[in-house]
């Protein structure tokens, strides 16, 4: 009797067991899913995403789902939220209007730029100290391109389109309205010496990679990232987005696209 009571609390015990393994595999992203990025109305999206990206964890599926890489750059496009804030993102699916001009453009002058050049205060007066401790370290470092207008877009766009074709175009320059530039939170430098294209070449990019992140900017193209950003690898383009936020992305090795929408973007 005792020896039957012993067998069939084993054979209890083993289906309890059995049945709650099931239950905890029964959803392998139930982690993911209650990440405050998971986003219940793109969950046919995540499902079918994965399936053309198996190498991909869950989490990579839905950060590039929810920045829209599901889907051809340029369509479902939406206004940039976060206007006038260094948590602002613009790339090839969150746009700027044609009116956009942010606030409190300031000027740097020929010790930071090569002149008539434009950044939000914030990150000129950021900028600027980021070039007096690169000089000080023995290095130089030099705005050659910051805030640009939307119709100034327009024409650079266009020159290139003429000049490669749209296609090639898209790879290295933003259509109007989609250029990090119309924000003033970006600025593209040079070491004085060498051209810009050159520029991961110079001991002061080497100084960038290490030092950038204590004055609030982040590489915003990184090499080997392009499947997320859209745009080639550019070792001459630095965003602002304030000290916190570029020492968090250094630590983690992220994008600025990944980072926003696992923590800032909630809606």
């Amino acid at each position: 009797m005792k020896k039957n009571v012993f067998l069939l609390i084993l054979c209890l015990f083993v289906v309890l067991t059995a049945c709650g393994k099931q239950q905890t595999s029964s959803n392998p992203h139930e982690k993911e899913e209650k990440a405050s990025f998971y986003k219940k109305e793109n969950q046919e999206r995540y499902q079918a995403y994965q399936k053309q990206m198996p190498d991909l964890s869950f989490k990579d599926v839905i950060l590039r789902v929810n920045i829209g890489l599901d889907q051809p750059y340029y369509t479902h496009t939406v206004e940039s939220p976060y206007q006038n804030t260094n948590q602002l993102l613009v790339n090839k699916y969150y746009y700027l209007g044609e009116d956009y001009v942010p606030k409190n453009l300031v000027e740097l002058d020929g010790t930071y730029s090569k002149g008539g050049i434009y950044l939000v205060k914030e990150a000129a007066q950021a900028f600027q100290k980021m070039v007096d401790q690169a000089k000080a370290d023995g290095y130089s470092i030099r705005a050659i391109s910051a805030y640009r207008s939307y119709q100034y877009q327009v024409h650079l766009y266009q020159r290139y389109v003429d000049q490669d074709g749209q296609e090639e175009a898209d790879t290295y320059s933003a259509r109007p309205g989609f250029s990090e530039h119309q924000t003033g939170l970006c600025v593209d430098v040079d070491n004085r010496v060498m051209d810009f294209n050159h520029f991961e070449e110079t001991k002061s990019f080497q100084w960038m990679m290490e030092n950038a992140a204590r004055y609030g900017f982040i590489l915003r193209y990184p090499k080997g990232k392009e499947a997320i950003t859209g745009y080639q690898y550019e070792a001459w383009h630095y965003r602002y987005v304030g000290e916190e936020i570029a020492n968090d992305i250094k630590e983690h090795g992220m994008t600025y696209d990944e980072y926003y929408m696992e923590f800032i973007d909630k809606e």
